[in-house]
C-alpha cells in the first residue's frame, strides 16, 4: 500500500489520488477541491445507508434461514412460504402498471438488437478488442472455428475449407439479402445503377436494404447493406487470396457484430486496492477520451492496437455520405453494494464502499466522452451496469447515488443510464418494482443464470440439499425466471427504449454448438445476449439477421405473462437423495475443479476471468459467478451431510493436482500440490468450508482478503 493523502477528510491512496488529479480531472472543468468535497459527502452520507442495506440483507436471510429450519422435513407449504416472505418484506406488492421514461438512449441500446461483449477493463488489449468488435469477418468466423462442424485447420491455407466458407457466406447473403430472381451464389458482378444495387443486373428483393458504397459505382470496393437494423459490409478485392478466386471478387463479408460492450470493473477483474483500481479507471479513461492504445508482441511482430475509426460510405444516390459507427457502444459495469476497498478511507479510518467509488469516478471519466464529437454516446448518455442488487430499495439507492453524482459533476439529471442485472432472487420476485425505482434511468435489464443460481442456493441453504447442478437447470424455476424477466421488461415499456438481455455463452471454443442453440435468446425476446469473444459476437450476429426481435417482443407482449412469481419461488432441491457414492464424488469433484482452476489464477496472478478446462478439458469461461455456484453447492451438501468435510478436503487435494497438470504449460503458474499450503489453495478451501456464512454466498470477501494477503507478502 502506498502512502495516503488527505483530501476533504478522505485518506486517499497516493496512486489513486494522482490518477484522479493528474489524469481524470483535467479537461472536465471540475476543480480538484470541488471534486473531493463532493466525493467526501458521497462517502460519508451514502456510506451509512449502504451499510444499512447490507444489514437488511443479513436480517432477511436470517429470517428465511429460521423459517426453513422450523419447517424442515415437513411437506412444503407454498402459500405459507409466500405469506411469510410477504410479512418480512422480501416479497413486495407489484404496484400499478407503468412504463419507463428513459430519454436520450443511443440506438445500440434502444433500437439495434445484437450481441453484447463483456470484457475485463483491466486488460487494455481485451478492452480494445471488445470495442473494435463492432465489426467482424464472417469468413474468419467460419474458417477459424468449428462453426462449420469441424475444427479449424492448423498451419497453411486449406483451399477446400475456404471454398466451403465462401459458400456458407453466400447462403447467409441469400437469406438476409435475397436477389430478385437470382442468388448470391451465382453472382459475378455487383454494381450500382441509378442509386440501386444490382447483382448481375438483378435488384435486391428489398432495394431499401442497400445503404451505401465505397469506390466507383460500376466496380465498388465495398457495399453496405442492412437487415433487421444490422449492417453487413461486402468487401471486393481481386488481389485477395479469396477474392482472386471468387467470380465476383468478393474477398470478405463483414458483419456488424458486438453492438455494445460492457467494460467490466466487477466479476471479470481482480481489483483489490488502489493500484488495481487505478489501472481499471485508467483504461476506462483511455476509452472515453478515445486515445487508449496497447502495444504487444504476436508471432514475433510488434503490434499496436487502438480504437477503430468510424466507417464512411457514399450514399446510394452518390450525393452524400453515410457514416457508421466503427466501435461498440461501451457500457461500464460498476461493482455492487457489498464490497469496500482500501484505496480510500473515510474520516473514521473505514474503507470506502467500492460501489460509491466506482459511481463517482467512472462517471467523472465518462465526461471526457460527453465533451467530444464522434465518441461513445451520440445521445450524451453514460451507461452504468449495476450488478448484485437485492430488491427495489437497493435499486432506489443506486438511483439516488447517481442523482448526487450528476449534481456534483454538473451533469443533467439522468445522464447516467442504469443497467439492472436480475441475478438475485429478491430482485427477480420484485422486478417490476425494481424497474419502477429507476424508471427514468433504466436502459438495460438481463438475466444472469450463474449468479442467480448461486443466490438461489444461498437463500434456501437451510431448506435441504439441492439437486446436482445439471438438474438445477432443469427445474421449473429457471424457465419461469427467464420468461418473467422478458415479460415484465416488455410490460414496463422497455421495447424500443432499452435492452432486455440474456446471459453468457460460456464455451468459447464450441462455436458450432453456440450457433445451434443461442438463437433461442433472440427468439425469447432478448435484444442482446452476452458472448465471450469478438468471433463469437460475429457468429451470434447471424441469429439477429434470422430473428426479428422487435416482432417477437410485440407478440410476447400481446400474449401476456408466461410465468409468475410462484414458479420462481419453487426451490430446486433434490426430489430424492438416492445418489451413489460415485455420483456424489463426481459432483463434488466437478465443483472443486472449477473453483480451484479459477481461484488459483485469481489469487496468484490477479486474473479475474479465465478459460478454465473442465473435467473433460473443455474450456469454460469462469468468473466469480460460476465460482459462487460451485462453492455454494458444496457448502449446501456439506451442511446437509450429503458429503463429509474429510471427503471434500480429499477431493480438493485431488483436484488441485489435476489443475496443476492442466496448467503445466503456464510459466507464471504456481503449483498447489503437494504442499496444499499456498494462499490460493487456502482461498479455495475458504470458499467451500466457510461458504455458508459468506454474505449472500458471494466470493468477493474471501478472494479480496486472500489476494491482498498475497500482494502484501
Amino acid at each position: 500500500m502506498s502512502p495516503r493523502t488527505t483530501r476533504a477528510e478522505l485518506q486517499v491512496d497516493d496512486i489513486l489520488c494522482r490518477f484522479i488529479e493528474d489524469s481524470a480531472l483535467p479537461g472536465t472543468g471540475i476543480a480538484a477541491d470541488t471534486f473531493w468535497a463532493a466525493f467526501s459527502t458521497l462517502i460519508h452520507d451514502f456510506g451509512p445507508r449502504n451499510r444499512a442495506l447490507l444489514d437488511t440483507r443479513e436480517t432477511i436471510q436470517g429470517q428465511i434461514d429460521a423459517w426453513h429450519v422450523q419447517h424442515r422435513n415437513q411437506p412444503h407449504d407454498h402459500e405459507a412460504y409466500k405469506t411469510f416472505l410477504s410479512e418480512i418484506g422480501y416479497l413486495l406488492p407489484e404496484g400499478d402498471a407503468f412504463e419507463i421514461d428513459t430519454a436520450n438512449v443511443d440506438p445500440e441500446i434502444a433500437t439495434v438488437p445484437g450481441p453484447q461483449l463483456v470484457v475485463p477493463i483491466t486488460n487494455a488489449r481485451y478492452a480494445l478488442n471488445a470495442a473494435n468488435a463492432r465489426w467482424g469477418s464472417l469468413y474468419d468466423g467460419f474458417y477459424g472455428t468449428d462453426a462449420m462442424g469441424s475444427a479449424a485447420p492448423k498451419g497453411g491455407y486449406d483451399k477446400g475449407r475456404g471454398a466451403r466458407v465462401v459458400a456458407r457466406a453466400r447462403v447467409f447473403l441469400d437469406e438476409a439479402f435475397p436477389i430478385e430472381g437470382g442468388s448470391h451464389a451465382d453472382a459475378r458482378r455487383y454494381h450500382i445503377h441509378n442509386g440501386a444495387l444490382l447483382v448481375d443486373d438483378m435488384p435486391l428483393t428489398d432495394p431499401s436494404k442497400f445503404i451505401g458504397y465505397r469506390g466507383h459505382p460500376r466496380a465498388p470496393e465495398a457495399l453496405l447493406l442492412r437487415n433487421n437494423a444490422l449492417h453487413v459490409e461486402l468487401i471486393f478485392d481481386r488481389t485477395h487470396r479469396i477474392g482472386a478466386r471468387d467470380q465476383a471478387g468478393l474477398a470478405d463479408v463483414r458483419l456488424e457484430s458486438a453492438i455494445s460492450a460492457i467494460m467490466d470493473c466487477e466479476d471479470s477483474v481482480a481489483c483489490v486496492d488502489a493500484e488495481d483500481k487505478a489501472q481499471a479507471y485508467g483504461n476506462w479513461l483511455g476509452l472515453m477520451k478515445g486515445d487508449l492504445s496497447e502495444t504487444f508482441e504476436k508471432g514475433g511482430e510488434s503490434l499496436t492496437r487502438a480504437l477503430n475509426p468510424d466507417l464512411v460510405y457514399t450514399a446510394p444516390d452518390g450525393a452524400g455520405e453515410v457514416t457508421i459507427k466503427g466501435r461498440a457502444l461501451m457500457l461500464v459495469r460498476n461493482v455492487g453494494h457489498l464490497m469496500t476497498n482500501p484505496a480510500i478511507l473515510d474520516r473514521n479510518g473505514n474503507e470506502a464502499f467500492e460501489g460509491l467509488m466506482d459511481g463517482m469516478i467512472t462517471t467523472l471519466i465518462a465526461m471526457h466522452d460527453l465533451q467530444r464529437e464522434g465518441g461513445n454516446s451520440v445521445k450524451g448518455s453514460v451507461y452504468v451496469v449495476k450488478p448484485k442488487m437485492h430488491g427495489p430499495e437497493e435499486v432506489a439507492f443506486a438511483d439516488e447515488t447517481f442523482t448526487f453524482v450528476e449534481k456534483a459533476l454538473g451533469l443533467p439529471q439522468n445522464t447516467v443510464k442504469l443497467g439492472i442485472m436480475d441475478e438475485e432472487r429478491r430482485t427477480s420476485v420484485n422486478l417490476k418494482q425494481c424497474i419502477r425505482a429507476a424508471k427514468s434511468r433504466v436502459a438495460f435489464i438481463n438475466t444472469g443464470f450463474l449468479d442467480r443460481t448461486g443466490d438461489e442456493i444461498h437463500t434456501s441453504m437451510e431448506a435441504g440439499p439441492f439437486s446436482r447442478k445439471d438438474f438445477i437447470k432443469r427445474k421449473a424455476w429457471i424457465g419461469g425466471y427467464e420468461n418473467l424477466n422478458v415479460d415484465i421488461g416488455l410490460e414496463c415499456g422497455l421495447s424500443g427504449k432499452a435492452q432486455i438481455g440474456k446471459g453468457m455463452w460460456a464455451m468459447p471454443d464450441l462455436m458450432a454448438a453456440m450457433i445451434e442453440t443461442k438463437i433461442e435468446h433472440p427468439k425469447a425476446g432478448a435484444n442482446c445476449a452476452w458472448v465471450p469473444s469478438p468471433t463469437a459476437a460475429t457468429l451470434h450476429a447471424l441469429h439477429y439477421h434470422k430473428v426479428d426481435v422487435f416482432g417477437v417482443q410485440a407478440r410476447l407482449r400481446a400474449g401476456g405473462r408466461r410465468a409468475h412469481v410462484d414458479t420462481i419461488l419453487e426451490i430446486p432441491m433434490a426430489a430424492y437423495q438416492k445418489w451413489s457414492d460415485a455420483q456424489i464424488s463426481r459432483e463434488v469433484e466437478n465443483n472443486a475443479q472449477g473453483i480451484l482452476g479459477y481461484v488459483v489464477r485469481w489469487i496468484d496472478q490477479g486474473v479475474g476471468c479465465s478459460k478454465v478446462p473442465d473435467m473433460n478439458n473443455v474450456g469454460l469461461m469462469e468468473d466469480r459467478a460460476t465460482c459462487r455456484i460451485s462453492a455454494q453447492h458444496i457448502a449446501n451438501w456439506l451442511h446437509h451431510d450429503v458429503v463429509s468435510q474429510d471427503d471434500v478436503m480429499e477431493i480438493m487435494r485431488k483436484m488441485a493436482d489435476v489443475v496443476d497438470q492442466q496448467n503445466a504449460g503456464d510459466p507464471l503458474y504456481r503449483p498447489m500440490a503437494p504442499g496444499f499450503d499456498g494462499i490460493a489453495f487456502q482461498a479455495a478451501c475458504d470458499l467451500v468450508f466457510k461458504g455458508r456464512v459468506q454474505p449472500s454466498g458471494y466470493t468477493e470477501p474471501v478472494l479480496h482478503a486472500r489476494r491482498l494477503e498475497l500482494k502484501s507478502a
